[in-house]
């Protein structure tokens, strides 16, 4: 079972776009876990332990956030960062191989990849989670961004693993819904 240090919530509530113009809210929570990198400074053919870590959090989160969405989830993402003491792969097996299934049970299913981006970073270090539908990966008005940090984290042995949900797409979308044709 993995200790947590902390975990930090974060529910945003959109109701304008940038420029003031009023839309259909957007509801999107993200989660962030911040923990003791288990493999540190060392090289590990096996990162299975970080996958687990990656399981057991989306299990044990993955309902709190949903539960702070206005309506179910349509979209979601993941991302991780990585203390200056551990390798950007750490992060990846933190997110990759188990997260995925925990998210989409809750979110009731999803046929899409899950957006991700990893790395390496200090203490205070933000990342941008990348968002995207649940099951259509050529929904343009889903495709979004969420830049994440928590302040004190990650300490160089530590990583911090997020995700996050959004029950719409961008605001006010106007980017098409899928690839143009030639």
């Amino acid at each position: 079972m993995v200790k947590t240090r902390k975990t930090v919530i974060l529910r945003e509530l959109i109701e304008t776009d940038l420029l003031g113009e009023p839309c259909e809210p957007v509801s999107r929570v993200a989660v962030a876990a911040v923990f003791k990198n288990p493999v540190l400074g060392r090289f590990e053919r096996d990162l299975s332990p970080l996958f687990d870590i990656g399981a057991e959090l989306g299990q044990k989160l993955a309902e709190q956030a949903i539960a702070l969405l206005n309506r179910p989830p349509v979209s979601y993402g993941k991302a991780a960062i990585v203390g200056v003491s551990g390798d950007m792969e750490h992060g990846g097996a933190v997110i990759h191989p188990r997260l995925g299934a925990p998210m989409r049970a809750v979110a009731g299913g999803g046929e899409a990849v899950i957006p991700s981006n990893v790395k390496v970073g200090p203490v205070g270090a933000s990342i941008d989670l990348p968002l995207g539908h649940k099951d259509n990966p050529w929904s343009f008005d889903h495709f979004d961004t969420m830049t994440l940090c928590v302040p004190d984290a990650p300490a160089p042995e530590e990583i911090v693993m997020f995700f996050a949900y959004a029950d719409r797409g961008r605001p006010i979308p106007r980017c098409g819904s899928g690839p143009i044709k030639m």
